[in-house]
């Protein structure tokens, strides 16, 4: 079972599962150019991310693989604010055919200046829209300097989709 890793190219949906993977930091990493697969292992399970990349013509694939998913990592970059209206429009067409999907929401670059907070991507991305049912989180994340250990928050983010895999197995 994956865990599906989208979100608009320059997102840093790479440099995350990096991260993730390593607990380390590498931070200029090469755009996907397609897809990226990443295994995780922990104590408690063995998670695979697939990533997707973000770029306009890989966008039409997302669709096809959700279905075959047990969650949805959407990564957003905290400091584009013009492009988090399409962030948000790709986020709700996703999940609008699937109540049930849970969904982790990784405010990336929380590090950058003019990053917005998580109050403002909650209302940038209309997260209060998406309805009850569904398991939904919301994190800030920034990937610090190269070679250093990952930020709390990332180990946070980790953890939780660690627990959330388990839940939904």
């Amino acid at each position: 079972k994956q865990i599906l890793v989208l979100g608009l190219d320059g997102a840093g949906k790479t440099s995350i599962l990096h991260s993730l993977a390593t607990n380390h930091v590498k931070r200029s990493m090469a755009p996907t150019e397609g897809f990226n697969a990443i295994c995780i292992n922990t104590e408690e399970s063995q998670m695979e991310f697939l990533e997707i990349g973000g770029s306009e013509s890989l966008r039409s694939y997302w669709k096809m693989y959700l279905p075959k998913v047990l969650l949805l990592v959407y990564v957003v970059d905290s400091a584009d604010h013009a492009r988090l209206p399409v962030a948000k429009q790709l986020l709700h067409q996703l999940i609008q055919n699937d109540s049930t999907l849970p969904v982790v929401v990784l405010a990336n670059k929380q590090d950058l200046e003019g990053a917005y907070c998580i109050t403002d991507i909650h209302d940038a991305l209309a997260l209060s829209d998406i309805g009850d049912e569904r398991k939904m989180f919301l994190i800030g994340t920034h990937v610090a300097e190269d070679g250093s250990e990952i930020s709390s928050s990332m180990q946070d983010a980790k953890e939780l989709i660690g627990q959330l895999v388990l839940e939904t197995q």
